[in-house]
């Protein structure tokens, strides 16, 4: 029931005529796996992915900050929804007239936590992310005026993709404090605490069409594949990945009920995505286990310059130690669209 109302959401709202003119106004938050090119922007940021490899497959075969091969799932859906991509909000000047068609504040590196991915120097955090969609939305209010802001800010689509980075790039790795200062239990009421105060505080600002992309199976990926003896999937990280999204959906449906308006969605793509990595060739791939790019797993896990590529890049599952393919993207992007979707009323004849 709650997809067919979001499809029915996500339609009335791309038909509907906008302050801006376009069909669809979208603000994009979130980490490396819905990035765009944020990173590019900061100086010292170590998160980052605009050197060759990256964007192989790409139209124009050149970096752009994304990474993976290709595309990113936000840019799959957009296409779908016949909508450009977002830009990077770091790319736009402070009064650019693009802030009124959607923003990709997405960061490599970025986390619920402010502290989480300290050691990649440079990125936005989600509150960084939310801090810069402020300052947005007072552009928009200086360029058309306050109701018609908040009522292009009240019918734009937020996504939001948070928590990977949380635990690959904070509490599993054994000398940051998190890990060592929290039980799993506490860590992740300390997350939804927080995802709490940043949901209510987009909401505030106008948010009220919101989708949170649950996480995926993150003991199923090469870099946490390579702590296993046998390189398989590490079981306890993925009861954790669940346990999120379990209290994250229960948040959701807790701030729809408190916050007048409110059609905030969990988008639960964790099945599908291990699905995926444990049926690889049921979707056509032959490698799910380790990546494309060679990369050295126990130094960082980036496909560098100096990295080996595979002779088939749609032949796998994972670009790097941490991102899907292009391929990969593609096959998840669909599944998402077409949840989304299928349970759609049909058009009605004319």
């Amino acid at each position: 029931m709650q997809w067919l109302v979001f499809a029915i959401l996500l339609v009335s709202t791309k038909t509907a005529p906008s302050v801006s003119g376009s069909s669809l106004v979208t603000f994009v938050f979130g980490d490396s796996l819905t990035e765009v090119g944020n990173n590019n922007h900061l100086q010292y940021s170590l998160a980052r992915s605009d050197y060759p490899w990256y964007g192989i497959d790409f139209s124009g075969q050149q970096a752009t900050g994304r990474f993976t091969n290709g595309r990113t799932i936000g840019d799959i859906i957009s296409a779908k929804l016949g909508i450009p991509s977002p830009p990077p909000y770091l790319s736009l000047s402070q009064n650019d007239d693009e802030l009124l068609k959607g923003v990709n504040y997405a960061s490599g590196g970025a986390g619920i936590l402010n502290e989480t991915g300290t050691y990649f120097i440079q990125r936005l955090s989600f509150d960084d992310q939310i801090n810069y969609f402020k300052k947005t939305k007072e552009t928009i209010r200086s360029k058309i005026g306050e109701d018609a802001a908040n009522k292009l800010c009240n019918e734009a689509m937020y996504f939001v993709g948070m928590g990977s980075n949380d635990y690959v790039n904070n509490f599993l790795q054994p000398f940051l404090a998190d890990g060592l200062q929290y039980t799993h239990d506490e860590f992740v009421e300390l997350l939804i605490s927080t995802l709490n105060q940043q949901f209510s505080r987009l909401y505030q600002l106008g948010a009220r069409k919101l989708v949170m992309h649950g996480l995926g199976p993150l003991g199923c990926i090469p870099s946490q594949r390579v702590k296993s003896k046998k390189g398989q999937c590490l079981k306890r990280v993925n009861e954790w990945i669940q346990e999120f999204n379990s209290k994250a959906q229960e948040l959701v449906e807790t701030l729809n009920g408190r916050l007048p308006s409110a059609q905030f969605l969990f988008a639960d793509t964790y099945s599908d995505v291990y699905d995926l990595i444990d049926h690889p060739t049921a979707y056509g791939f032959k490698v799910s286990n380790t990546s494309c790019c060679n990369v050295d797993t126990t130094v960082g896990g980036l496909c560098l310059p100096n990295s080996k590529l595979c002779s088939n890049r749609e032949d796998y599952v994972f670009w790097d130690a941490f991102h899907p393919s292009d391929a990969a993207n593609e096959v998840l992007a669909e599944k998402l669209f077409s949840s989304l979707f299928s349970a759609a009323p049909p058009p009605k004849p004319h």
